[in-house]
């Protein structure tokens, strides 16, 4: 009873010790991206389009603002990242899906 008991924690301490490094590693790739696309925000539609070339689609949302989206895919998990652009033709956010 005592090596079973021991085996689990054994066990457990390893999947919990796994788990944190995985959230680190992740908050991590995260914080990257974010300082990658936040370099963006300030700058004109041009300047992100030559960066980032031509977006895979764009849309406007019911408010008329437009959101530049820009899609790939790295070991078949979809990256989506989404520029606002105001009416000045100048980036005024981001978001980031999936990307790592």
């Amino acid at each position: 009873m005592k090596k079973l008991f021991l085996l689990t924690s054994f066990i457990s301490f390893f999947f919990l010790v796994g788990c944190e490094t995985i959230d680190k590693k992740s908050e991590e790739i995260i914080k990257k991206e974010n300082k990658k696309l936040s370099k963006f925000i300030g700058q004109s539609e041009s300047e992100l389009k030559i960066n980032m070339g031509n977006p895979d689609n764009e849309i406007k949302d019911s408010k008329g603002v437009r959101f530049l989206i820009y899609e790939s895919k790295k070991y078949t998990i979809k990256c989506e990242r989404k520029f606002e652009i105001d009416e000045n033709k100048i980036v005024i956010g981001f978001s980031s899906k999936g990307c790592f």
